[in-house]
């Protein structure tokens, strides 16, 4: 079966995870996709093949006779789509041998266009692969199941040696849970790379550092026919708090290793307002002193208004895997010998995110992540084509091929 093929077949099973949700996996359904691959595990000649509780997928392959000393590599994508714009009733369009031009996508009214996407030129002659307008793709990161799995498929099919290779699929990536219950003693990988989005010559291994800040404001509400030197607008204050801000640190205005304060949701009412943020930076530094910032404007408000008119709280969410992978760069530079081999020019790009490698670096195993061709990801102008789904699934073979 081509990546294609597979890959069509996922994004067909509705697996979008939701937010705010304590359990793993928070929704039900991503065991659809968990039960299809189990299967295919089983029937491809996959040994030790799990499913637990949680909608995690274990599979491996022993190494060959001969292949004993070489590590065990770990492949890593997740099973969920995001829980913001549906996944449900995917019906993908495939436009063979590109033009490279604009696409309309559907009769939906979007249309995928170059100026957006300057990545379309380059697919010309590729069987491209859009949405209808109305739905996810779900490349993201489906194509890394797909990839994977075509992969292996092809190395046992072939019967080529090789190490050691665990297989892990993961539930609810999306929204931050990907790594936190998978079972590293049971994966039994040296290290791993996660197969999940960006172009197909990117190696990732630096993340943000990343917090959420959550703010509650108290107001005083009077009749505004008297509120002279009483009233206490909660939704005024709220926005005198971001006007604190350094109005160019929004993620619209910044690139590269470049962080910054992201107002993520607001509600407001004369007596109590809340604002929502994420805090981002390459540099721990940097992040420390954006909470900083934060709780000094706290400070500032409660002198201003009165002790207790806003409280804030910062929660740590997840820290740049560089740290860990700076000194092991040996498999860095094995996934850019792996893209040499398939005939692309490494990049080295840092993620203005997170991965599940971030968490399981800090974990104990390093995990930076390979691109799969996918693009516009989190909305109705993802794509891909059968061409960069394939040199996925080169992509992880030749990092197989090259480990010693």
């Amino acid at each position: 079966m081509t990546a294609l093929e597979r890959f069509l077949i996922y994004v067909k099973i509705h697996t979008a995870s939701s937010e705010n949700l304590e359990r793993t996996p928070t929704e039900e359904r991503e065991f659809d996709l968990s039960r299809v691959l189990e299967k295919e595990m089983k029937d491809l000649g996959f040994e030790r093949v799990f499913v637990d509780e949680h909608a995690y997928v274990y599979g491996f392959l022993p190494a060959t006779p001969g292949c004993e000393e070489r590590p065990c590599v770990g492949f890593i994508a997740h099973l969920d789509t995001i829980p913001d714009f549906s996944g449900e009733n995917v019906n993908p369009q495939l436009i063979e041998n590109y033009d490279g031009g604009d696409v309309k996508l559907g009769e939906s009214g979007r249309v995928l266009t170059k100026d957006v996407n300057p990545n379309l030129p380059g697919l010309k002659g590729h069987t491209l692969v859009t949405t209808d307008g109305t739905t996810v793709l779900g490349a993201d990161d489906k194509a890394g199941i797909a990839a994977i799995m075509t992969a292996c498929e092809r190395i046992l099919a072939e019967g080529r040696p090789h190490g050691a290779i665990a297989v892990c699929f993961t539930p609810d990536e999306e929204v931050g849970h990907g790594a936190s219950l998978l079972d590293l003693e049971r994966f039994g990988a040296d290290f791993a790379y996660t197969v999940d989005g960006g172009e197909l010559n990117e190696i990732n291994f630096e993340t943000f550092n990343a917090a959420s800040a959550k703010w509650e404001i108290r107001g005083f509400n009077i009749h505004p026919g008297s509120a002279k030197d009483k009233m206490i607008n909660a939704s005024l204050v709220a926005m005198e708090i971001n006007a604190m801000l350094p109005a160019g640190a929004v993620p619209e205005k910044t690139e590269n290793y470049e962080g910054f304060f992201h107002l993520t949701d607001m509600f407001g009412t004369v007596e109590k307002a809340e604002l929502g943020y994420i805090l981002r930076d390459h540099d721990a530094n940097g992040l420390a002193e954006k909470e900083k910032l934060m709780r000094l404007i706290e400070k500032q408000i409660n002198e201003k208004y009165g002790a207790g008119t806003a409280r804030l709280t910062i929660r740590e969410q997840y820290r740049n895997m560089a740290e860990k992978l700076s000194a092991h760069m040996e498999i860095v530079e094995l996934a850019e010998k792996a893209i040499r081999a398939i005939g692309l020019e490494p990049v080295r790009v840092p993620i203005r995110g997170g991965t599940d490698g971030s968490q399981l670096s800090f974990r104990g195993l390093l995990c930076p992540n390979i691109g799969t061709g996918g693009y516009a990801c989190h909305g109705p102008y993802e794509h891909t084509s059968a061409e960069n789904l394939d040199g996925a699934a080169r992509l992880v073979e030749a990092i197989v091929d090259l480990a010693r």
